[in-house]
């Protein structure tokens, strides 16, 4: 997004209401994916209208696949089936999507046609060889920047299954290789060290692909055919932590979450918070999408600080600038260690919420894959998100409580994952404004 965004946060009453997040990023991404892919024309209701799908959307777009777009939240994408992607000479813009550019790596190593992924100055500093690396190993070209963006894709390459176990756990480069598997002689097999978000196995078996998968691992054959089917995407899980953690925090507060996707590899943050004495719980869990859904609802409760389990930490990577600020009002001090994957997101989360949070009067004694975070009250002050979109975020929850105004510089990104977030978040009691407004 062009131009620069500051905000202030203030301190607010309780948080209070009813509202349903936008869709969810992940699935939001896979369905346009697996659709462009499939025989047929799908439906995907419940899309995320942020600047990533967007940015996959047309990607999609200038291979070929015709994307109709009825109504907002909506899309009409026609099937043109594995092989019926066209080349372009243009580069393909994946904007300051992480998922959309490694997701397309393994989806255009099949290809017949050379393509080349770029991305805006953030995700050109993003590391890809975690992905290059095992579709190398089966067969595919791609020429990297020292391992950054851009990639070039090197098409007509005859691509092998393989069985490769992921050095790091990491949805992403799984489904990276499961797409190029769609395309390889034989089998895949991706074994993971912990496991992580199932969103593309779930969806793969959606539109029809025989797959076999538990957590932990998954095995594809190529071979097989996509066919259209409607998808309905629930809402994202990593917008609605957001708000789970400022009702959690601010005194007062009770609020309902409809529809959120708990999807078990996602809501870490859920087991997390609750560790540390929250009061959430899950009405009406059902099926939406091949994926779990339930409604949430959240009441405030005094938090205490935990050690994190490293176990829970896979599933809430995202989650952690969010969980950094709850760990800051709680009562003692949270551990967090066997995060290093931090480090390697839009920014470096670990050292950007560590710096932001000293900013506002809070000890944080970093590590170089966590860090620990001593309670304490929050002060006001001036923080800077490095146009990462959940950092801006989570500062927004610290204005809450803080005891003066928090000014959070460079927040334009959050278009990118959460359009009409201060609207959502100023309707149900939040204090957001735009500085010099």
């Amino acid at each position: 997004m062009s131009g620069r965004l500051d905000w202030i946060s203030r301190k607010a009453g309780a948080i209070k209401g009813a509202l349903r997040v936008p869709g969810d990023k992940s699935v939001s991404h896979r369905s346009l994916m697996l659709a462009a892919l499939a025989e047929g024309t799908s439906h995907v209701r419940g899309f995320l209208e942020g600047e990533d799908t967007r940015a996959t959307a047309a990607v999609l777009s200038r291979l070929g696949v015709r994307i109709q777009v009825p109504a907002d939240g909506e899309r009409v994408i026609h099937g043109v089936g594995l092989h019926g992607l066209k080349g372009t000479q243009a580069p393909l813009d994946c904007g300051n999507a992480g998922t959309g550019m490694r997701l397309l790596a393994g989806l255009l190593a099949g290809q017949a046609f050379d393509s080349t992924l770029v991305g805006d100055q953030s995700l050109s500093r993003r590391p890809m060889r975690r992905v290059t690396d095992p579709l190398t190993l089966m067969g595919a070209r791609i020429d990297t920047q020292d391992g950054l963006p851009p990639l070039h894709v090197r098409g007509g390459q005859s691509l092998q299954g393989i069985r490769y176990t992921l050095p790091v756990a990491s949805a992403q480069v799984k489904s990276a290789v499961l797409l190029a598997g769609l395309y390889a002689q034989g089998e895949t097999e991706i074994i993971e060290p912990h496991p992580t978000r199932d969103y593309t196995e779930r969806m793969l078996a959606a539109f029809g692909w025989p797959i076999d998968f538990e957590p932990g691992r998954a095995k594809l054959s190529g071979g097989h055919r996509l066919l259209a089917t409607d998808v309905d995407v629930p809402a994202d899980f990593s917008s609605a932590a957001f708000f789970l953690v400022a009702a959690s925090v601010v005194p007062g507060s009770e609020l309902h979450l409809h529809a959120v996707g708990l999807n078990p590899r996602r809501t870490g943050l859920l087991e997390a918070l609750r560790l540390m004495g929250a009061d959430i719980r899950v009405e009406n869990p059902r099926e939406s999408g091949a994926e779990p859904v339930g409604d949430l609802v959240v009441r405030y409760a005094p938090l205490r600080g935990v050690a994190l389990p490293e176990a829970l930490v896979p599933d809430m990577i995202d989650e952690f600038p969010a969980l950094f600020v709850a760990a800051a009002v709680a009562e003692g001090q949270t551990v967090i260690r066997g995060a290093a994957e931090l480090r390697v997101k839009e920014s470096d989360r670990l050292a950007t919420m560590a710096a932001g949070l000293r900013t506002l009067g809070i000890r944080i004694d970093e590590t170089p894959d966590g860090a620990t975070i001593h309670g304490g009250s929050l002060g006001g002050g001036t923080v800077d998100s490095h146009g990462d979109h959940r950092i801006a975020m989570s500062f927004a929850i610290a204005g809450l409580l803080a005891d003066a105004s928090v000014t959070i510089t460079d927040c334009s990104n959050v278009a990118t994952s959460f359009p009409g977030f201060v609207e959502l978040a100023n309707g149900c009691g939040f204090g957001i404004g735009v500085a010099g407004g």
